[in-house]
């Protein structure tokens, strides 16, 4: 855990320079988890989730966001938008960003539809 959360104050210290405004880290609860939500330049609320890989050894980090992990991201995000009476009409984002053994950064937005 404690590694996990080196890698996502990387990952929020990245997305604060990128001009986000981090909401939550770590948003925990039944439905799941988040491990930052964050509001976007482009005023769109964000659910990002981190995953760091020492090596490709196991695959890639966003190999490791498999379809059952989108679903929670998806479920978690709608309890902070009721808890926080955010309308269903805003612009939400699911981005995934992958951390390497060699502290190489990469962010993609967008990165998953829920269906």
């Amino acid at each position: 855990r404690l590694l996990g959360s080196k890698y996502e104050e990387k990952a929020a210290f990245y997305l604060m320079s990128k001009g986000y405004k981090i909401l939550e880290k770590n948003y925990l609860r039944k439905t799941g988890e988040i491990d930052i939500i964050a509001l976007s330049s482009e005023d769109y609320l964000v659910a990002v989730e981190v995953k760091y890989r020492s090596s490709d050894r196991f695959g890639s980090p966003f190999g490791a966001v498999t379809y059952a992990k989108q679903k929670k991201i998806y479920l978690t995000l709608l309890f902070y938008m009721n808890e926080h009476n955010i309308s269903l009409e805003t612009g939400c984002r699911f981005d995934v960003i992958g951390i390497y053994g060699d502290e190489r950064l990469v962010h993609i937005t967008n990165a998953f539809e829920v269906r």
